[in-house]
């Protein structure tokens, strides 16, 4: 689960089952992009992904993930948002 920023205002602090990490989101909404930067002890690497107009909503996509690997991330992504969403309102 992301903390609050770091001094560096771009980046938050996380934990990963690796320990803890860097994430910075570079995002450009007139271009659709929403680029991932992670920092660890052992590795860091980006994460382009993109999202695209489909008609009545927007795709996301991001190079080089198995649809598998894309599900089990988006189910993170959904678990760390309801926390947020839950420590939002419980703390107002």
């Amino acid at each position: 689960m992301p903390r609050p920023p770091t001094d560096e205002p771009d980046w938050w602090l996380m934990t990963t089952p690796h320990g803890p990490a860097r994430l910075r989101i570079r995002g450009n909404t007139e271009l659709g992009i929403l680029d991932h930067d992670c920092v660890e002890d052992q590795a860091s690497w980006q994460v382009p992904a993109r999202v695209v107009a489909n008609g009545t909503g927007a795709g996301a996509g991001a190079e080089s993930f198995t649809d598998a690997f894309f599900d089990e991330q988006a189910a993170l992504l959904d678990t760390e948002l309801g926390t947020l969403k839950r420590i939002l309102e419980t703390s107002s």
